[in-house]
């Protein structure tokens, strides 16, 4: 393990504890190994100038330019004469101002002479229209004995790092020199036979031409390994846990011909689609084995996953077992009871008067039940009586006991922590199986690199008489009166005998918001909300209709009160916050205004999208925005309109978001893994790093020939990326 410890060695060893402080507190970085693992951003070349001309807004950049032209001005002020140093910087494609105040005008006046190559640091912000950098820090390129400064940075090639206020681009720069000898010691994750195989470089190698390339050709080198390292340690991590999974004793259901399945599908009044026939075959074969399933199932909104979820849980409890739904929101997990309840009919009346021969007893149990629904409900669950139970995180409770849990059904993955999935697969007597859904359509790779533990399964067919829905944006500022026609339009809706949503990013009223308004800034305005949008609309463009609120502060019977008036067709328009986001199922809705749509994210608008069309009639989306046509926001929006396929949105906005958020805080510890790999471009990789992976986990499991990367391992599996993998 002497290999190890050249890269554990603490900063502060190496570079001084100012700086090691530095690097700790504002770049996370705190052994050698973490600054090689700090690559550069990008790289400037002394022939070549970097873009000016699209420096973004309050973001610490480095650039490299020449001074066009200097001069000092006096200005008077409450404080008397002063000065101020005015300095042009240009890179052909664009020109910079930077500003020097008072004292610090001096050194950089004798400094920054006309013609001078430099790289500046500094934040990018705004001063009379014109982008500039005040007080930045700069390295000249041209030393006054002739000297090159350049040399210190091997090559014509300048690397340039991710870097902050308190420590510039150079500095890390100079930092990486002092520890780049300990490269040589780096222990080689990826076995001999797969980087041969693969022609990749070694480590060692790699991180030298990451650092210090003189070619380009070295930098595309370097990058290729260090892709491979990120995605092949931790396809292999997800490969051991699926290989631990496959360990695991479990229960295999089989389904019991003339049991509640059977009479279930025989009742149900259309066909299942092919997608839906193929996917319930490929759970129930899990179901039949003797080791847990675990199963991701992603489909478009409406494209019936709960049937298939159903008809799993059937199956179980034909098989002698019990059935668990678990779902993020109390209105959600209503809304599948009621749901599941009614497609069941007399089969889940179980024990009661007009109850079918073989039916079970559907409970729900959610945190806002009355004390003596709950008794019935926990007392249901731990007889047996009850064969399905769908709840909150009420059912993760220590009370909460099962006769015999076969099956965990998992609603919208991304709202559950990884503790409470773990709380409730502890429930069973032995780990239960797992099926886990998703609307929110993920692209192959982020499948690969995000659940890699789970099989996938992709329903991608809306069942029949589901509805086209027609997406429009509505630029209220440059066109209000498209506005006007939007209110227009959900008066037709519910003329026609229909009902609308109308969506707010907020709820209204808060006290804090008021506050920061105040405070902020006069030109923004705080997004709409639920309440004032409300208020407006009954008293406008809406007055006469039945408008309603939902919002997520409201009581939990007030909410559900709300829902079954909106369903029971009593109320015309709903205005409410993303509660309605996943789930909500009223075929009747068929018109949704989305107010400030910028505000939400693209998977987001989709999935509110499919509240709507749900039912014969057509399905009508309007997404109000008072952003300018060239926006990036408008451009989001006007993608989201133009198509309705969730899989090519969904790689829209990891294109624009990139990985940090779509892995979300969940998974935040593969963000801070992937510092080269980017999910959505490096699809080959991670395809091939994942075949790699499984080979060499089948072959030794334990990894027990392959020690640098069990170290490589145990690196990545720190306590936070640790709980990332046990999300399974």
């Amino acid at each position: 393990m002497g290999d190890v410890s050249a890269l554990d060695e603490p900063l502060k060893k190496q570079l001084g504890a100012a700086t090691a402080k530095v690097m700790a507190e504002h770049l996370d970085l705190h052994t050698v190994g973490d600054l090689l693992h700090h690559y550069p951003r990008r790289y400037a070349e002394r022939g070549e100038l970097t873009t000016l001309a699209d420096l973004p807004l309050d973001e610490h950049v480095t650039v490299v330019a020449r001074v066009a032209d200097a001069r000092v001005l006096t200005f008077n002020s409450a404080k008397g004469r002063g000065q101020r140093l005015e300095v042009t910087i240009t890179d052909g494609s664009g020109r910079l101002q930077l500003v020097f105040f008072g004292k610090g005008v001096h050194k950089p006046h004798k400094d920054l002479l006309p013609g001078t190559r430099a790289m500046f640091a500094g934040k990018v912000s705004v001063f009379n229209r014109k982008t500039q950098l005040a007080h930045p820090a700069y390295e000249l390129l041209r030393g006054e004995d002739g000297e090159s400064a350049v040399d210190s940075w091997a090559g014509a090639l300048i690397p340039i790092y991710p870097a902050t206020t308190k420590l510039e681009s150079w500095k890390i720069a100079k930092a990486v020199d002092a520890v780049l000898p300990s490269a040589a010691d780096a222990v080689d994750p990826l076995p001999p036979a797969l980087r041969e195989g693969r022609g990749l470089t070694g480590l060692p190698d790699a991180l030298r031409k990451i650092h210090r390339p003189r070619t380009k050709a070295d930098i595309a080198d370097a990058r290729e390994r260090l892709k491979w390292d990120e995605a092949f340690v931790l396809q292999v991590a997800l490969a051991r846990r699926r290989y631990a999974d496959t360990q695991l004793p479990a229960v295999a259901r089989k389904p019991v011909p003339g049991g509640l399945l059977d009479a279930f599908d025989a009742k149900l009044p259309f066909t299942l689609t092919e997608g839906q026939q193929k996917v319930s075959k490929e759970i129930f074969d899990d179901l039949a084995t003797e080791h847990p399933m675990h199963r991701l199932l992603q489909g478009e909104v409406g494209s019936g996953k709960t049937m298939v979820a159903l008809r799993a849980m059937l199956a179980v409890v034909d098989a002698g077992g019990q059935a668990a739904m678990l779902a993020p929101t109390e209105v959600l997990a209503q809304q599948h009871h009621r749901s599941i309840t009614e497609m069941m009919g007399e089969l889940a009346e179980g024990g009661m008067l007009g109850g079918a021969d073989q039916a079970t007893k559907v409970v729900l149990l959610t945190g806002s039940m009355s004390a003596a629904a709950r008794r019935q409900a926990l007392l249901d669950l731990v007889t047996g009586e009850a064969g399905i139970v769908i709840g909150t995180h009420a059912l993760i409770e220590d009370k909460v006991q099962f006769h015999d849990l076969g099956l965990v059904v998992v609603d919208e993955q991304h709202r559950f922590g990884v503790e409470q999935r773990d709380a409730l697969r502890g429930k069973g007597k032995q780990p239960p199986h797992l099926l886990v859904m998703t609307a929110t359509p993920i692209p192959r790779t982020v499948a690969m690199t995000v659940f890699g533990d789970l099989e996938t399964s992709v329903l991608d067919q809306l069942p029949a008489g589901r509805s086209p829905i027609a997406s429009h944006v509505v630029p209220a500022a440059d066109k209000p009166h498209f506005l006007a026609r939007a209110w227009e339009r959900v008066r037709e809706e519910v003329e026609n005998g229909h009902q609308a949503y109308v969506v707010c990013p907020r709820i209204g009223d808060e006290e804090d918001e008021k506050k920061k308004a105040k405070e902020g800034d006069a030109d923004k305005r705080p997004p709409l909300a639920v309440l004032d949008v409300a208020d407006q609309l009954a008293k406008g463009p809406l007055a006469g209709l039945r408008v309603e609120v939902l919002h997520g502060r409201m009581a939990p019977d007030d909410k559900d009160a709300v829902m079954r008036r909106f369903a029971a067709g009593d109320t015309d328009v709903l205005v409410a916050t993303t509660v309605i986001e996943v789930g909500v199922n009223v075929p009747n809705a068929t018109a949704m205004v989305i107010m400030d749509a910028d505000r939400f994210g693209v998977s987001q608008l989709h999935q509110l999208r499919g509240r709507v069309g749900r039912g014969s009639a057509p399905g009508l989306c309007l997404l109000v925005t008072e952003m300018p046509e060239a926006s990036p926001a408008r451009q989001r929006l006007n993608a989201v309109a133009s198509t309705l396929d969730g899989f090519e949105l969904s790689r829209i906005d990891l294109e624009q978001r990139r990985e940090g958020d779509v892995l979300g805080q969940a998974q935040s510890g593969v963000r801070s893994s992937l510092r080269m790999l980017a999910v959505i471009d490096d699809e080959e990789v991670i395809a091939a790093a994942r075949e790699e992976a499984v080979a060499v986990v089948a072959a030794d499991p334990e990894l027990e020939h392959l020690p640098e990367l069990r170290t490589a391992l145990d690196a990545l599996l720190d306590k936070e990326r640790e709980q990332y993998l046990e999300k399974g």
